[in-house]
């Protein structure tokens, strides 16, 4: 059965702003879904709209069903059952969401209290056990928040919302300002509450590894709308939409030497809710933009098994594929289109293979030097030869390789491009009576011997 079905929500601020626009979301019991994106994208208003907690003045329309019961329609008398009993909250930011002049062991009993008309005794039992559920000793039940650290302050909010039992958990980014360590502690924990008592989780956070190691599924968020969906892992390690695969190449990978040294970001900054742009609202920053993007909203639709994406890039009930400039799908890179609209294989270019061939052999006869190492001499080559260094590269109508020279100062890797290097090289061993200049066959050896 559907624990929490929200469909078509719409969150507008007083002044007109609005931060959530047309969410669609459902999850079951015991699923554990992420919700990701940058600041300021509608993650926590999506949160604090499903148990109506936003400030006065705040319009939002749609249905969020909870065990088939709308929220929004709920008299409030029903919606404080419901906001412990059905459904709680972890906030983001345990200091600031714990009376910090009332003791934790008080903050915790005080929802038991209100829901389940327990005795003050039965209180105080329930908040130990509580307490000893998310890993800390029921002695700290008189401690005050001040005198926690923060992993223990997450902790109690945790217990806090467990307290009467909730079907569902909404975690709004748990492990802010928390180290590494205390960070893997916390998500443990709630994994296995969610595993032992077959709740619901939807947590909220900017990390998509996190995310993707702990939820089944993954909601990417921007500008108020949900732009992609999907099995977790599938989402992190293969996006869809641009914005997706900007946020999983911006955490470098361990063991990548170029993700760690040139980690990949996004330019810019999020739009401003209150003056989005048309069409796509990612199309300003986004590197695969075309003339429909600019023009044309981008909805959600089918990309596979239980994926979704709003991107033109992505074809309907498929996986992405290449887009001409008015939108279109068009042919695969490197595939030419005949008059009738299908598409055969190209054939190889001889002389691209020669190139190829060429560049393999001069790296083949260098012990322990690098590809670009090659290119630079050839670079030399064609540029006193007269002939055409662009040609000379890509190795296109030379049959014969021209062996690479290495700078035996240098660590064995050198520029492609820039100035020619000043350092002294050595020249490989040819057994040909022309060796000591390779560039003009034609011109002897110089006589390098003394007179008498």
């Amino acid at each position: 059965m559907t624990l929490l079905e929200v469909k078509n929500l719409e969150v507008t601020y007083p002044g007109g702003v609005a931060a959530v626009r047309g969410v669609d979301l459902s999850l079951t019991a015991g699923q554990k879904v992420g919700v990701a994106g940058e600041s300021g994208c509608g993650k926590s208003t999506l949160a604090l709209a499903l148990l109506r907690l936003l400030p006065p003045g705040t319009r939002v329309t749609g249905e969020i069903l909870l065990n088939g019961e709308d929220v929004l329609t709920m008299r409030w008398g029903r919606v404080r059952a419901v906001r412990w009993a059905g459904a709680s909250i972890v906030f983001q930011g345990a200091m600031h969401s714990l009376n910090p002049v009332h003791r934790i062991g008080d903050q915790i009993a005080e929802p038991v209290l209100l829901h389940q008309g327990a005795t003050a005794a039965q209180a105080r039992k329930r908040t130990g056990e509580l307490l000893e559920q998310a890993g800390l000793p029921a002695s700290r039940a008189t401690a005050y928040p001040h005198e926690l650290s923060g992993g223990q302050r997450q902790r109690v909010m945790i217990a806090m919302a467990l307290a009467c039992a909730p079907q569902l958990i909404i975690a709004d980014e748990p492990t802010t300002a928390l180290d590494v360590m205390i960070q893997a502690q916390i998500l443990n924990l709630l994994e296995r509450l969610v595993t032992d008592q077959d709740l619901g989780l939807i947590m909220i956070s900017h990390d998509l590894a996190v995310l993707a190691d702990i939820c089944d599924r993954l909601v990417v968020m921007y500008a108020g709308r949900i732009i992609e969906e999907g099995p977790a892992q599938e989402v992190y390690e293969n996006a869809l939409h641009p914005y997706a695969k900007a946020l999983s190449a911006s955490f470098p990978h361990i063991g990548d030497p170029t993700s760690r040294f040139a980690p990949r970001g996004l330019p810019g900054d999020p739009p401003d809710p209150s003056e989005l742009p048309s069409g796509c609202a990612f199309h300003p920053r986004c590197g695969e933009v075309v003339d429909v993007c600019v023009t044309d909203d981008q909805v959600l639709r089918g990309a596979g098994r239980g994926r979704r994406a709003a991107c033109v890039h992505v074809q309907v009930g498929g996986v992405g594929g290449a887009v001409s400039r008015v939108g279109v799908p068009g042919p695969s890179v490197g595939v030419p289109v005949e008059a009738d609209g299908t598409g055969t294989a190209a054939e190889p270019d001889a002389s691209a293979e020669q190139g190829a061939s060429a560049e393999q052999g001069a790296s083949a006869e260098s012990a322990g030097g690098t590809l670009f190492g090659a290119a630079a001499g050839r670079a030399e080559n064609a540029e006193e030869s007269g002939s055409d260094p662009v040609a000379d590269l890509t190795g296109a109508g030379r049959p014969e390789p021209i062996a690479r020279r290495t700078d035996p100062t240098s660590s064995g890797t050198a520029a492609a491009t820039g100035p020619r290097p000043t350092t002294q090289r050595t020249e490989p061993t040819d057994p040909s009576p022309t060796a000591n200049n390779p560039r003009d066959p034609a011109t002897p050896a110089p006589d390098t011997r003394s007179a008498p």
